[in-house]
């Protein structure tokens, strides 16, 4: 089973890396449009995830509005689809010219001497905060907090793709433990992207979150670290420019210090969500299951735990 994932990896990795080298024009006018059709017209990919999270989301918008988002969001899937296959072989300069970090070098004075939180969401080409890690301060370390995937060879992708630009990535699962020892042997200080808007397994639920009309689950793990640490926390706000290009800025909803209630600083981090997707809805991923579990179903997840037990 070892040398077939590995045989499964390096075709993986090799094919993407023979298409990442083709020009622009052809990955992103021949490629992308494509692969919207497949996704879209042919293996109507998630399309009732989507539909249905988007009719929920947005009641107000007539059916016609839904459909044209709809459509842009499928678009935007595929140009992600070629981002990532593109990131395998990419210079750092040229991820650097697609992801524009308005005020980072201001950024990285504020935050410099700190452990810090970005408060991410897969919005826009999330792989693309790659790009911070490519900042010049020795004393600093860019960690990328993950969910190891089910299928190995993916995982093993992600985590070549996440390391390449200097980016460390580290498992949910360790993030606790590696932050202790970090801070213990006295080593850099860390900057820490994690991604909180995927939805939680049902038994790490303890609050709702009014989002997008909906009572919805968020990951609470930046509040937990933040709290625990004194961390300061940053929410990326993301804008696509054009194609495969983006601008992003930072903006500080926890400044560490600050006494805030339970729950307050996701609270922050869900309505900065809301308003960025709110502005430009296609380029969130609205084929996740992200209402998966709500109030209803959450009580009947914890009777089947109940009686398994």
């Amino acid at each position: 089973m070892k040398h077939l994932v590995k045989i499964r990896y390096k075709l993986l990795l090799y094919g993407c890396k023979a298409v990442g080298c083709l020009p622009y024009g052809f990955l992103y006018h021949v490629l992308a449009p494509l692969i919207y059709v497949t996704i879209y017209y042919v293996a109507r990919y998630r399309i009732r995830v989507t539909r249905t999270n988007l009719a929920n989301s947005f009641p107000e918008k007539a059916e016609a509005e839904l459909r044209r988002i709809e459509r842009r969001y499928y678009r935007h899937l595929a140009e992600v689809f070629v981002d990532t296959i593109a990131l395998i072989d990419m210079s750092g300069k040229e991820l650097k010219r697609r992801m524009v970090i308005i005020g980072e070098a201001e950024h990285r004075r504020e935050v410099k001497g700190k452990d810090w939180i970005a408060a991410l969401a897969h919005y826009g080409s999330w792989e693309y905060f790659a790009a911070y890690a490519l900042g010049d301060d020795p004393e600093s370390e860019s960690l990328g907090v993950y969910r190891p995937l089910h299928d190995e060879v993916f995982d093993m992708f992600y985590h070549r793709l996440r390391s390449r630009f200097g980016l460390q990535p580290v498992s949910m699962g360790l993030l606790l433990r590696y932050i202790v020892r970090r801070r213990a042997s006295g080593g850099k200080k860390m900057g820490i992207g994690m991604i909180a808007d995927q939805t939680p397994p049902f038994f790490e639920i303890t609050h709702w979150f009014d989002f997008l009309h909906q009572p919805t689950a968020f990951f609470w793990g930046v509040e937990r670290i933040a709290l625990r640490f004194g961390m300061p926390v940053y929410f990326l706000h993301v804008r696509k420019v054009r194609r495969a290009h983006y601008e992003a800025h930072f903006e500080e909803i926890y400044d560490g210090k600050e006494h805030v209630a339970e729950y307050e600083i996701t609270t922050r981090y869900a309505r900065k969500l809301e308003a960025m997707i709110q502005e430009c809805p296609e380029l969130w991923m609205w084929s996740h299951k992200r209402w998966k579990h709500t109030p209803a179903t959450l009580n009947i997840e914890i009777n089947k735990q109940h009686v398994r037990n």
